[in-house]
């Protein structure tokens, strides 16, 4: 895009965006599109239909908000109307494996199949379990630190194996699978990303039967050989005589291992680069207070930036017309960044004022794990700076060309 980012592709009297949202320019810095789309827009923030993705997209913090809670939109539609009625065709065979853990997917489901599968995984993933893990977090970092030589890539070889292998042994799968469980995690999670073709489809559908196929077999040795791990209480979590079937605890057992690594990774890695590349002489007091230079990191770079929902009935929204089948976007990064929420939203600020950030969501999908990706982040950022105080980088990171998931292709640094 020619100009970029002075030039923006934005018709404002049609509230038609025409950028590709895999312009390299824009990828590797989203932020300077984002503040001109605020600028623009009126006063419940950007409201714009996105040429490329076909749908329209807000991006105001509190229309977001109020929307990831607004009943009338859901992440399935199917409940409510059918295939037929909406025009759409028969699923894809090759995606067949990946699409039956969607089905029964928490992240996918909507009341009441959702309310039920949540309540039965609340009384597993409860937060004493998550807290405490800080010891374990805190053992992982410094095993992480441990391996590493002078010249070190800060996602594979920090980031990664801390979030993997805490999940991992949250489900009590052995630690020697993790690195094949990413790999596989990798595969599915570009389902999501814009313009995937028939070769993102079949590595996905692949990845998903392989998966399905492993964590099937740790639920038969977990059903045999039960231990205090999270995986056993899945299979055990019960209510009255509701339990989760097997396919459901297949789904959720995927679900926390992807979204128990990735997100985490990507906000790992963007919040470190933001540090190095940041006022050196504030980092020592803001790594002082884990807790608000995680809340910021989330805020100021989010690992997604968009998250889509259906219209479930026919209904107005901030004066725009929707009718049931629509697709809509709430835009994370976007209402991250509202000025009219925050001042100087560009600005990284640890101790700026708490911010009602959207990072994980909002509503009945908000992110069951963020909980432990937030004690992940509190502990290891400070860790890794505590360890290595003349760390610095050592070339200029680049963002992958994944818009959807916002996260770096690597991070090279140099220790001392």
């Amino acid at each position: 895009m020619t100009g970029f980012p002075d030039i923006l592709p934005y018709d404002r009297a049609h509230q038609r965006l025409t950028l590709n949202p895999r312009d390299p320019a824009f990828v590797q810095n989203p932020y300077p599109a984002y503040a001109a789309l605020h600028e623009a827009s009126g006063p419940d923030g950007p409201i714009v239909h996105w040429d490329a993705y076909g749908h329209w997209v807000f991006g105001g913090l509190d229309a977001v908000n109020a929307l990831f809670r607004d009943r009338r939109l859901g992440r399935q539609v199917l409940h409510v109307t059918t295939r037929e009625a909406l025009g759409w065709p028969q699923p894809a065979v090759h995606t067949v494996d990946f699409d039956t853990i969607d089905a029964h997917s928490l992240l996918e489901l909507e009341p009441p199949d959702h309310t039920r599968l949540r309540g039965l995984i609340n009384r597993a993933f409860v937060s004493r379990h998550v807290e405490a893990l800080g010891p374990e977090i805190a053992a992982e970092t410094n095993a992480a630190m441990d391996r590493f030589g002078e010249s070190v890539d800060l996602i594979s070889d920090f980031a990664e194996p801390i979030a993997g292998n805490v999940i991992a042994r949250m489900l009590g799968i052995e630690l020697r699978h993790v690195p094949q469980l990413l790999r596989w995690s990798h595969a599915m999670v570009q389902m999501y990303a814009f313009g995937r073709d028939r070769a993102v489809e079949d590595a996905a559908n692949n990845a998903a039967r392989a998966f399905t196929a492993f964590v099937r077999n740790e639920i038969a040795h977990r059903r045999a050989h039960p231990g205090p791990d999270l995986l056993t209480h899945l299979i055990n979590a019960h209510e009255a005589q509701d339990r989760l079937s097997e396919a459901e605890i297949v789904s959720t057992v995927i679900l926390l291992l992807n979204a128990g690594h990735e997100a985490t990774v990507h906000a790992t890695g963007n919040g470190l680069r933001t540090l190095f590349l940041t006022n050196s002489e504030n980092r020592a007091h803001w790594l002082a207070m884990p807790e608000a230079l995680t809340e910021e990191i989330l805020r100021h770079t989010p690992p997604l930036h968009m998250f889509t929902r259906y219209v479930l009935e026919d209904c107005e929204l901030y004066g725009r017309h929707f009718r049931l089948g629509d697709v809509v976007g709430l835009h994370l990064g976007l209402a991250n960044h509202d000025p009219r929420a925050m001042p100087e939203p560009q600005r990284f600020d640890p101790m700026r004022a708490p911010v009602k950030q959207v990072a994980f969501g909002a509503g009945i999908h908000f992110c069951i794990g963020h909980t432990l990706a937030r004690l992940e982040m509190a502990t290891a950022i400070p860790m890794l700076f505590d360890r290595f105080p003349q760390i610095a980088m050592t070339e200029q990171p680049r963002l992958k060309n994944s818009y959807h998931f916002h996260g770096l292709e690597r991070l090279m640094v140099q220790t001392g």
